[in-house]
């Protein structure tokens, strides 16, 4: 038990280390907080930052949700569903000790998460994901998107032993959670893409027709 214990808090300060924050702050010499979205999660980093250091901080935080749900199997621990040492890493990533609680949107490392418990649901969303931004142009409605899939298909791919072989409770409810709370964390992109204002990235059809402020 104080294994586990241990454990998930290794998770949330894994999960709480800012990337973004850090590596503007140390290398770029900028406070992602006072640029773009404000935001310190991968898009912000990729807009005011550059491609370089998105994909780097991508890369840190989608292994931080993966590594934490990984921890029970590297420790040969009992007793806790490792997907709930990545949840922890998720809220860790979104509300960072080492930042004032104030961190991301929780997509990449949920992401993460999931590739470490379930790689097929995970390669799945992707494939969502991609899609939509093809489409959309839109990194914020490709998460969104994403999520809502998540949501369905851990409800309805058990039925039909595609992907998930069977109900795990604990991972429905918590992809119901954080399918949900991406969802919430993203309104006010929501309200900029009823506005028609979204910020776009330089790939795919944006078939809706954004036109951001400059």
């Amino acid at each position: 038990m104080l294994m586990n214990v241990f454990c998930l808090i290794i998770a949330y300060l894994l999960g709480s280390i800012p990337s973004g924050l850090w590596i503007g702050q140390i290398f770029f010499h900028k406070n992602l907080r006072d640029y773009g979205s404000g935001n310190t999660g991968t898009t912000n980093t990729f807009r005011v930052l550059g491609p370089k250091a998105g994909v780097i901080v991508f890369i840190i935080d989608f292994l931080k949700g993966t590594i934490a749900a990984l921890l029970p199997v590297l420790f040969h621990l009992n007793g806790l569903s490792p997907i709930v040492f990545g949840l922890v890493a998720v809220l860790g990533h979104t509300f960072p000790i080492f930042a004032q609680f104030k961190g991301g949107k929780a997509v990449a490392t949920s992401a993460g998460m999931l590739m470490g418990f379930a790689p097929l649901f995970c390669l799945y969303l992707v494939v969502v994901f991609v899609a939509t931004l093809y489409l959309s142009s839109m990194v914020s409605l490709s998460s969104i998107v994403a999520s809502g899939f998540a949501i369905l298909g851990a409800i309805i791919f058990p039925v039909f032993h595609f992907i998930l072989p069977s109900y795990d409770w604990i991972f429905t409810l918590i992809v119901l959670f954080l399918g949900t709370f991406v969802i919430i964390r993203h309104q006010d992109n929501v309200a900029r893409i009823r506005q028609k204002s979204e910020n776009l990235v330089p790939w795919g059809l944006n078939l809706t027709h954004q036109n951001p402020k400059k």
